[in-house]
């Protein structure tokens, strides 16, 4: 296990009716909110009404930004900024899932800069200090609502960047799985696989002597193995909406990544896909995830990929890579027993374009720390996920 600093400061108000806790966290940084929300969903089921009443409640003076898109753009990133620097927001409340509090982040770090906020992502700049910002969750996928991580999309560019900061992370998230009980279950099963995959670039890692956080991820794989289908079948199952809601959280707040290289490669190449096509990030890693796993897949990887079989689908085959093919067969069934498309043609992704993401996607940087992937790796692995290759 490597040396790591860890420090989680985000305040958890986790169940059913935490929304009570909404003012008094507001009132702690001032009563001038920019409120920062994606569809109608929120209206649709209250919830929109809600958090206005705990603003006329408390005096909190708001602006709003509606109509923050899945894969979230600069563009509305740039209004939201106006937005503060005129009317002088004291705190960005987001509330929806991760595309809405990925906007709110950099909308409250654009907030305290006097470039633009691209600037963060070309690393023109770094994030030195942010307008505090508060969540209130309604899909459990990205894990946003508890870290320093944002990603957004620039459509004039068609490019899809991440940044990361301590300034980011929410000084308050509000995680009511009852919101989440609208959530359609396409969205439901993208979210779930979000979530998988964050797991899984954590746990297939180099660094040895990492038992507890492997022991962890296992677990959250198996929470959303389990649950997803419940989800699915009974939207309104607290249990399950539970259970996947904190297993999104945990996955990416830093608990399973302290002490260990973590691996990216799959997360960077599906943001060059939904960059050009705009597609769910969580379908996008349904398709490339298994894919990702068989061209990795050699005698000294079989070492992880087998004990992900033993420990997470319950493999009893002795043999290392006859295990670890068995689980890449059982991970993309799951994916696919959750009506998720299983290959890059069936959801509109050109094969023409296939070598320019590949070529995207290393441009910056070498992939992988589990095993490094170049140029030819990433074009094998979106060609063979492109057909939907047999695994």
């Amino acid at each position: 296990m490597l040396n790591f600093d860890l420090q989680l400061p985000s305040r958890i108000h986790f169940g059913k009716g935490k929304i009570g806790e909404l003012g008094k966290e507001i009132l702690q940084y001032g009563t001038r909110v920019l409120l920062v929300y994606g569809g109608g969903s929120i209206k649709q089921s209250g919830l929109y009404d809600q958090v206005v009443q705990v603003f006329k409640d408390n005096g909190i003076d708001y602006e709003e930004l509606a109509g923050v898109k899945p894969n979230p753009r600069i563009s509305s990133v740039r209004k939201g900024i106006a937005i503060c620097k005129d009317k002088n927001s004291q705190l960005v409340l987001a509330v929806g899932g991760g595309s809405s509090i990925d906007c709110a982040k950099i909308i409250a770090a654009g907030a305290k800069h006097e470039g633009d906020a691209w600037d963060f992502f070309t690393r023109k700049a770094r994030i030195n200090e942010a307008l505090p910002l508060g969540t209130i969750l309604t899909l459990a996928a990205t894990g946003s609502e508890m870290n320093g991580n944002a990603v957004i999309s620039n459509e004039a560019t068609m490019e899809k960047k991440g940044t990361g900061s301590s300034y980011l992370i929410p000084r308050f998230s509000i995680l009511d799985p009852e919101y989440t009980y609208t959530v359609p279950p396409e969205q439901t099963a993208a979210g779930t696989v979000d979530i998988m995959s964050h797991v899984f670039e954590q746990y297939f890692s180099p660094t040895p002597g990492t038992y507890i956080q492997d022991r962890m991820s296992e677990a959250m794989l198996k929470t959303c193995i389990h649950y997803a289908p419940i989800a699915m079948a009974e939207p309104q199952n607290y249990e399950a909406r539970a259970n996947l809601m904190w297993t999104g959280c945990l996955a990416l707040n830093g608990l399973l990544s302290a002490g260990k290289r973590t691996d990216w490669a799959t997360h960077d190449i599906e943001h060059e896909i939904s960059a050009l096509y705009d597609i769910t990030h969580g379908l996008g890693l349904a398709i490339l995830t298994p894919y990702w796993m068989r061209h990795v897949l050699d005698e000294h990887t079989a070492v992880r990929l087998s004990e992900y079989a033993r420990q997470v689908w319950g493999i009893s085959e002795n043999d290392n890579m006859t295990a670890a093919r068995l689980a890449i067969k059982q991970t993309a069934s799951f994916f696919k027993s959750l009506g998720l498309a299983a290959s890059l043609k069936e959801i509109g992704v050109e094969n023409i374009r296939l070598e320019e993401m590949a070529q995207k996607a290393v441009s910056s940087r070498e992939l992988g720390a589990f095993k490094p992937l170049h140029y030819q790796d990433v074009l094998e692995i979106l060609q063979a996920a492109y057909e939907g290759a047999e695994l």
